[in-house]
């Protein structure tokens, strides 16, 4: 499946269970191995007792995190259309998410509220002010990028500012921001444009996946602090590589997020396949 061509290979576990191991994920996310899959992420449907379903969620480099906003969508999809629902709601890590499918192209999934303290976000060390955190690459007179707001919307987020997106190589940046010692917990790095007070401008360095044409949190995280800095309205049209998402941060200061998600095709995986899936 994939969410604005950020791309899942999502694993039906409900009935009979499935334990991925670091090493069944990456095999799973290359998309030069022999299994001739590939994705940014590995999601398994579990049982829930709380929600319609439980979503677990591995990056292609084998972690475990807690949240992905495009993936969401996706399991949203199939779980509305297993219930004959509109309304359905998916258990994660990061909490109980309530979804709203009205059709496969305009989906929105209720991200809950952002969180801003450093120590929930988390960093390493101490900061009064997240909307810009002291943080650069480059000389110390002339950084080429610097001073990210920083957010957690379910996993941590840094976005840099800039005047233009393509500017920049994200792809040489990306892997030394995500592992900087400021993040204890890795990070999602993104570069922000602002086009308009209704929109802007993404791309994106996913943690433990690299460079992806869509990320659903980072387009939420993106939106709520350019709303912080006054730099947008709280609802802002957020252009990905893959797509458009609609991010509104609404009064209740939870985060609503409205995009596509797409059935590429299902298979059957051997049980064999994998070194820690149960026969």
């Amino acid at each position: 499946m994939n969410g604005l061509g950020n791309d899942f290979v999502v694993l039906d576990g409900r009935e009979h269970k499935i334990t991925l191991g670091p090493e069944d994920a990456q095999r799973l996310g290359d998309r030069k191995g022999a299994l001739g899959l590939g994705c940014d992420q590995v999601i398994v449907m579990e049982p829930s007792q709380k929600a319609d379903v439980f979503m677990r969620i591995f990056n292609a480099d084998g972690s475990e995190v807690s949240a992905c906003g495009n993936a969401t969508r996706c399991v949203a999809l199939i779980a509305a259309g297993e219930t004959g629902r509109s309304q359905v709601s998916i258990e994660t890590r990061a909490g109980l998410l309530k979804a709203n499918v009205a059709s496969p192209d305009t989906i929105t999934i209720d991200m809950g509220k952002p969180r801003f303290q450093w120590d929930e976000i988390p960093l390493a060390e101490p900061f009064h002010d997240t909307t810009g955190i002291e943080l650069q690459i480059g000389p110390v007179d002339a950084p080429v990028l610097h001073t990210p707001s920083a957010v957690n919307v379910g996993n941590p987020h840094a976005i840099f500012w800039v005047n233009d997106v393509d500017a920049h190589d994200l792809g040489r940046f990306g892997p030394l921001l995500e592992n900087h010692p400021i993040f204890p917990e890795r990070a999602n790095i993104s570069l922000a444009q602002i086009t308009s007070r209704g929109g802007l401008k993404l791309r994106v360095w996913e943690r433990g996946a690299g460079l992806t044409r869509a990320c659903g949190t980072a387009a939420c995280a993106a939106a709520v602090a350019a709303a912080r800095k006054d730099l947008t309205d709280r609802k802002v049209n957020v252009e990905l590589p893959g797509g458009v998402l609609v991010i509104e941060w609404a009064p209740d200061d939870h985060i609503l997020m409205t995009g596509p998600a797409e059935l590429e095709f299902e298979g059957v995986l051997a049980a064999d396949t994998l070194s820690r899936v149960p026969v």
